[in-house]
């Protein structure tokens, strides 16, 4: 594992090497060619890497190798963090436009020459190790591999059609809708050409295999089909393969000689893809078949389609049953909606877990390891895999201290053994490209059922390189929601919710484990009640415990890059030890203070000059911050939410020419509209519980020309805001602002606006929603209002609005009515109503009498009335 973890390291040095960015400034300081040599250099190691996994428990000195280059690529980081640090600041100055910065910089430590002189003699220094370090694994033994860790690692074993089903607890309900399934007509029916194509979807261990055995043995399925095949495909998705596979099977299933099919299975290996899917064809011909593909793992259509068209020779009513861990490979490989496989009840959990745990019968004599047993199965989260390994772990063993170790301890802390449900889902990671599970690991630092929000996972990676756009037109934000996609896509996500501006969800129980599992625990450190220290080599910090924390815990780590405070009410209350860690930690880039009780932020914070994030959310002590802030040219997200009693923002804010989010709670009246418009990178910007504030903005009538999004909560005396000061404006979200006067005082023309998300929240008063909405009829795609009670009737312009995607309802008990050209708006493609109980009514499946005019919509929920 500790092999793998190097190699994403390497593959997020070399992503930060190829990058425009730094190649522009190599070649400023003449340092161009000695980085494209280390970069040559590390995909050498890095290919090394692969077979170093293999080969170390043969070889001992390997490890001292493999530390070797541990330390090494640690250092190339900050060297390479260093350039990033002069890119941001030479990118402030062009924004800034301020000569005086120039002259300061070219007196302190970051003039040019100085850097140039400085970076050299390092970059001189890594390449020599790292050529050192290629030599001796070359010396070693080891092989390049040029192919990322996932391919070469562990597979599952070949599964097979044979079930005993009355060891199956739990599924019967399942096993009748897939039947069911299996029953009906193909919907998408071409004639003989037609294939229904029914794909199973969820996590490892959840027990798709057994469903599909289940279905694949049960009688009805004979009398359906004359032809049933089985096929495990795994992660080797060859076509001469497969076919070979299905041919066998078939064959199998029609000759009772056993003997004669494994004679054939030889005669037929040694031919072509040409003669093979001539017997393929022939074989199904005319046949109405049954064939299940189990544990897909493909996900190219091209691959898949070649395959499929190979199938379509069986008649009418022909299907395959498709088991995968992937919702994206049972998108494309299916013809009817993914059967989402569930978790299995505790009840039934229980029952399962006692049939692993004793001999029959045994259990009614232990009562007292019964009852620890109903806790143990709750940290299963419905997988049956997780009860079996847990229950077997236990069975026959009626030591009381071990049941509690398994009740109390991280399943990451049992002994696993293959076919165990960690190493069943560390597959699903090993098939994950370098950056995903770059990615992955840090849900490890996060307590289990945790609300992860796409801003703050999104300010994460980001902070910490992790995401490199591939050109200047890529946003990080898109690049991290289709990481957050793929993760979901693998089951390895849930509760996920999509709000247009952004997104929430949490990780599965069983994957909070995985990641704990798969993380290096030197590297990912949780500190909690019983940590004694923090190890050297520590990169990130969470602080999941009000503890004790003192220096002596932190004695010799200095690499640390993120520390967190995730957990509502744990925070920092020393302010000493907060100025030693800035002192200590001085290449940090992501610094979460929420929760903490400090009074005063030290002036030595404009020390860490590569923070990119910086939460100081939920302080209720804290009521200044230093100018020293100021000096922070590569902060890019600051967050002073829930900060009460902050009076005002400090002196200069407009300096950080990098700022791209900013959060604020303040007792301030007013803010300086010039102040913030000089924030030239600012993207989005927050005001929560502001009471004092009336107005949002004094000042020239300048334009914040960057502003993407603005968050307006909570803030009790709020009359108003200037939405011409926000030209480029594409989320607009205002709740609980009881003084705000929705009309924004735009009685004129309507102006077009930009705003593409739009969310409104707590409005008793109106009637009727604003007329300025009519500005966004062509850009508008999410429209959100929640707690408007007198509201009658939505605008007119509703149902002009060609983009809308998804329409949100709650709380509306006076609104009787939809538009009846709802039908306008083909690219709806979710409507949620709560709260409004005649509009429910009337939305209501089956009889509702708009259930015609939004039964097209993909997703519709209809609350209670």
């Amino acid at each position: 594992m500790a092999e793998t973890f190097l190699f994403d390291i390497t593959h997020s040095l070399l992503g930060k090497l190829a990058s425009y960015a730094f190649e522009e400034v190599a070649r400023a300081y003449g340092v161009y060619d000695d980085l494209q040599e280390i970069k040559d250099t590390l995909s050498i190691i890095r290919s090394l890497l692969l077979d170093a996994e293999e080969k170390k428990n043969q070889q001992h000195a390997l490890r001292e190798w493999l530390r070797q280059v541990q330390n090494i690529c640690f250092d190339a980081e900050d060297v390479l963090d260093e350039f990033s640090w002069q890119v941001k600041l030479k990118q402030a100055e062009e924004v800034s436009g301020s000569t005086r910065m120039k002259v300061r910089r070219y007196a302190s430590s970051s003039n040019p020459l100085a850097f140039r002189f400085k970076m050299a003699h390092q970059i001189k220094d890594i390449r020599g190790r790292l050529n050192k370090a290629a030599a001796n694994g070359t010396g070693f033994g080891l092989v390049g591999i040029g192919v990322e860790p996932g391919i070469a690692v562990q597979r599952r074993e070949m599964t097979h059609s044979h079930i005993d089903a009355s060891s199956v607890i739990g599924r019967e309900k399942d096993k009748e809708a897939i039947i069911q399934l299996l029953m009906q007509p193909h919907p998408h029916s071409e004639g003989g050409n037609s294939l229904c194509v029914i794909p199973i979807v969820g996590i490892g261990g959840l027990g798709k295999t057994t469903l599909a055995k289940l279905v694949f043995n049960d009688t009805r399925m004979d009398e359906l089909f004359q032809l049933k095949m089985w096929v495990c495909v795994s992660d080797d998705f060859d076509l001469k393969k497969i076919v070979l596979k299905v041919i066998n099977s078939a064959s199998a299933a029609s000759t009772l000689d056993s003997a004669s099919t494994v004679a054939h299975q030889e005669n037929i290996s040694h031919l072509e893809i040409e003669q093979l899917q001539s017997r393929l064809r022939r074989k199904l011909f005319d046949k109405k078949f049954l064939l299940v593909l189990d544990d897909i793992w493909n996900d190219d259509r091209v691959k898949w389609t070649d395959l499929k068209d190979l199938l379509k020779v069986g008649t009418a009513g022909s299907k395959i049953m498709a088991t995968t861990r992937s919702n994206s490979i049972a998108s494309m490989m299916g013809t009817v909606p993914s059967y989402v496989l569930k978790g299995l009840s505790t009840n039934k959990c229980l029952s399962l877990f006692v049939k692993w745990a004793f001999k029959e019968g045994e259990e009614e004599k232990y009562p007292n390891l019964v009852e620890i047993g109903k806790e143990i199965v709750k940290k299963c989260a419905g997988v049956p895999l997780a009860v079996r390994t847990l229950g077997s772990s236990l069975f026959s063993n009626f030591d009381l201290h071990k049941w509690e170790f398994v009740r109390d301890d991280g399943l990451w802390n049992l002994k696993m053994k293959k076919g165990d449900v960690l190493p069943a889902l560390q597959l699903s990671y090993d098939q994950m490209p370098s950056y995903l599970r770059q990615c992955f690991s840090f849900f490890s630092l996060y307590p289990k059922d945790f609300t992860f929000h796409s801003d703050e996972i999104i300010n994460l990676l980001a902070a910490l390189g992790f995401v490199q756009p591939q050109n200047g037109s890529d946003k990080i934000e898109r690049i991290v929601r289709e990481y957050m996609d793929e993760l979901n896509s693998r089951s390895f996500l849930e509760d996920f919710r999509d709000y247009g501006y952004g997104y929430k969800f949490k990780v599965h129980d069983l994957v909070h484990d995985l990641a704990i599992y798969v993380a290096r625990e030197d590297f990912f450190v949780k500190v909690i009640s019983d940590t004694q220290n923090i190890p050297e080599q520590a990169r990130h910090l969470s602080i999941l415990k009000n503890v004790s924390l003192d220096h002596a815990l932190f004695p010799k780590s200095k690499r640390v890059r993120s520390i967190l405070h995730p957990v509502q009410g744990v925070g920092l209350q020393s302010e000493d030890l907060l100025n030693k860690w800035i002192l200590r930690y001085k290449y940090i880039v992501y610094l979460d203070l929420s929760n903490s009780s400090f009074h005063t932020l030290p002036n030595s914070v404009s020390k860490l000059k590569h923070l990119c994030v910086l939460y100081i959310r939920h302080n209720h002590q804290i009521k200044r911050l230093p100018r020293s802030i100021c000096k922070l040219r590569c902060l890019q997200v600051l967050s002073l939410i829930g900060c009460t009693e902050l009076e005002t923002l400090p002196e200069g804010i407009e300096k950080l020419a990098s700022l791209r989010q900013l959060y604020i709670t303040t007792k301030q009246l007013v803010l300086s509209l010039d102040e913030i418009a000089s924030l030239k990178h600012l993207q989005a910007l927050s005001l929560y519980h502001c009471d004092n504030m009336d107005f949002m903005f004094i000042g020239a009538q300048a334009q914040l020309n960057s502003l993407e999004a603005l968050y307006i909560r909570s803030c009790k005396s709020l009359k108003s805001l200037p939405l011409f000061a926000f030209p480029k404006l594409q989320t607009l979200l205002i709740e609980d602002c009881q003084m705000f006067n929705l009309s924004l005082n735009n009685e004129g023309p309507i102006r077009r606006s930009r705003i593409k998300h739009l969310h409104l929240k707590r409005f008793p008063q109106l009637l009727n929603l604003p007329r300025w909405i009519e500005g966004a009829v062509d850009t508008l795609e999410t429209l959100r209002i929640r707690k408007f009670s007198n509201l009658t009737m939505l605008p007119e312009c509703l149902t002009s609005m060609a983009n809308l995607k998804s329409l949100y309802i709650d709380c509306c008990p006076q609104l009787m009515s939809l538009p009846s050209d709802m039908h306008r708006l083909t690219a709806l493609e979710e409507f949620r109503i709560y709260r409004s109980p005649e509009l429910c009514r009337k939305c209501r499946p089956p009889s509702g009498e708009y259930c015609p005019m939004i039964g097209r919509i993909k997703r519709v929920s209809v609350g209670k009335q």
